[in-house]
């Protein structure tokens, strides 16, 4: 595909402001427009960026050959499937949908379209992450911690599906073991929902991986620790840099044991949503499968529902 890809946001709330800037910044796409329920919120993205503006996504659909989806999840569906039917390209933000009848239902219909369904998993294209997992060998067991300050912005779901999704995702991506146990404790403290979260996998291969996430914390932290035989790895997400301790295989320390080596790498100048949305166009462009692929949504999804049914039939939980 040689010409220009046609590009539309849909919805331009926090999100998906930042891809529109995304957009406008890559040679090989033409921004067709950006469309949003709300008349207000239209018009300031319009005036302050110079596109067109559209209230209703079926507007666009007869003009773009791809969109970004960061609408409400309640509507992830309709409008995923309304583009997917036509055999238009989507890059949709997680969660891929509410229900995993959902998700086989928008993944069938891409396959039956030959239309590219990315999910918006973004931290899978953070540098550190990369790092980490290129440095993984034979993992016993990984941690994840995942804590933010308070906002409004993703109380519409339970931190599972808005925080922790992303580390279940990577760990994942990394194990490739099936899941065979899910153990899982959360409580609400500000929303109705689920605000607090802790969860421990077993992998089918013995690995185990214990994750937890918080949006009430009283600072940010995003870090998975890798430990294994030969060494342990951190990669801290928030600062883009990872940490390896590793034995020395040829010096000894003066008690007769490995020397450890630590080895510090940052990646300062990453932008991991750029990349995000730099694959998604080569995915079109050049016909491969996505990096975070429909069926890699799905799979993160499905574990995090697993692990809110877990929490809210605890006696426990308000």
């Amino acid at each position: 595909m040689g010409e220009k890809i046609r590009v539309s946001v849909i919805g331009v709330g926090h999100l998906g402001r930042y891809h529109l800037e995304k957009y406008l910044s890559l040679p090989d796409v033409e921004l067709i427009g950006v469309v949003d329920t709300n008349p207000e919120r239209l018009r300031e993205i319009t005036e302050n960026y110079g596109v067109r503006g559209f209230l209703s996504h079926r507007e666009v659909i007869d003009q773009v050959d791809a969109v970004s989806i960061a609408v409400p999840t309640e509507v992830h569906f309709e409008v995923a499937m309304d583009f997917l039917s036509r055999g238009i390209h989507i890059l949709i933000e997680k969660p891929i949908t509410y229900r995993l009848e959902d998700a086989d239902l928008l993944l069938n219909k891409a396959k039956e379209t030959g239309a590219i369904l990315q999910v918006g998993l973004v931290e899978r294209f953070n540098p550190a992450v990369i790092k980490m997992k290129s440095l993984v060998k034979d993992p016993i067991f990984l941690e994840a911690n995942r804590m933010n300050l308070f906002t409004i912005r993703g109380t519409d779901v339970d931190v599972v599906l808005d925080l922790m999704i992303h580390d279940i995702d990577i760990i994942l991506d990394i194990v490739r073991s099936e899941v065979v146990d899910i153990q899982a404790v959360g409580m609400s403290v500000v929303t109705d929902k689920i605000d607090i979260a802790n969860a421990r996998l077993v992998f089918k291969n013995g690995t185990a991986a214990n994750l937890t996430a918080s949006r009430i914390s009283g600072r940010m932290l995003r870090k998975i620790r890798v430990f294994q035989p030969d060494s342990y790895i951190s990669a801290d997400c928030g600062k883009r840099k990872v940490t390896i301790i590793s034995h020395d295989k040829e010096r000894k320390d003066k008690f007769g044991f490995p020397k450890l080596v630590t080895e510090k790498i940052e990646f300062a100048d990453s932008d991991p949503l750029a990349d995000e949305i730099g694959a998604f166009i080569s995915s079109i462009k050049n016909g491969h499968r996505p990096i975070v692929s429909g069926k890699d949504g799905k799979k993160a999804l499905e574990i995090s529902l697993h692990i809110i049914d877990e929490i809210r039939k605890k006696p426990r939980f308000k």
